[in-house]
């Protein structure tokens, strides 16, 4: 894991992430569409909160994963939701570690957040242990959750409470 570097998302990544989200375990493993163009992508980053945080997973000057957490306002600033993917090249190198471990610190570190929740494919075994691995705990299921890879799949919900 020490060759990966964590950092924020800079304009230029874009070419470099949008290989990654439209890689096929990627297209699986989120809730992102096949055949997504740099450009669409682009104009999704600039319109994207300010207040958001997009992490990137680096080797060798190529992003390897990326991951986003998304705070919420009002009477949930309390909270905030987290993705993230990795590329299917990558998978097992520990950018999945590396990122989810720079999320949590932001989160307690600095946003002082009480509660990081995602949605997990309920068959994606490898993700569920990896969310587990940093205190998230299963909060429920959504059947039918979303059509992926034609059928509809199930999701998880997840959750990770600060002491």
């Amino acid at each position: 894991m020490s060759d990966i570097l964590i950092r924020a998302r800079e304009p230029a990544d874009m070419a470099d992430l949008t290989e990654l989200l439209n890689q096929p375990r990627a297209i699986w493993g989120t809730l992102q569409m096949p055949f997504v163009s740099l450009d669409a992508r682009q104009k999704r980053a600039a319109a994207s909160p300010p207040g958001d945080l997009h992490l990137m997973a680096v080797i060798d000057g190529k992003v390897i994963g990326s991951a986003s957490l998304n705070r919420f306002e009002n009477r949930r600033a309390h909270a905030g939701s987290i993705g993230m993917a990795v590329h299917d090249a990558y998978a097992g190198r520990g950018a999945g570690t590396a990122l989810m471990a720079a999320l949590v610190g932001q989160a307690d570190n600095w946003l002082n957040l009480k509660r990081l929740e995602l949605n997990v494919w309920s068959d994606n075994a490898r993700a569920i242990a990896l969310y587990e691995r940093f205190g998230f705990e299963r909060e429920g299921e959504f059947r039918n959750y979303a059509w992926r890879d034609g059928a509809y799949a199930n999701s998880v919900a997840m959750a990770r409470l600060r002491p």
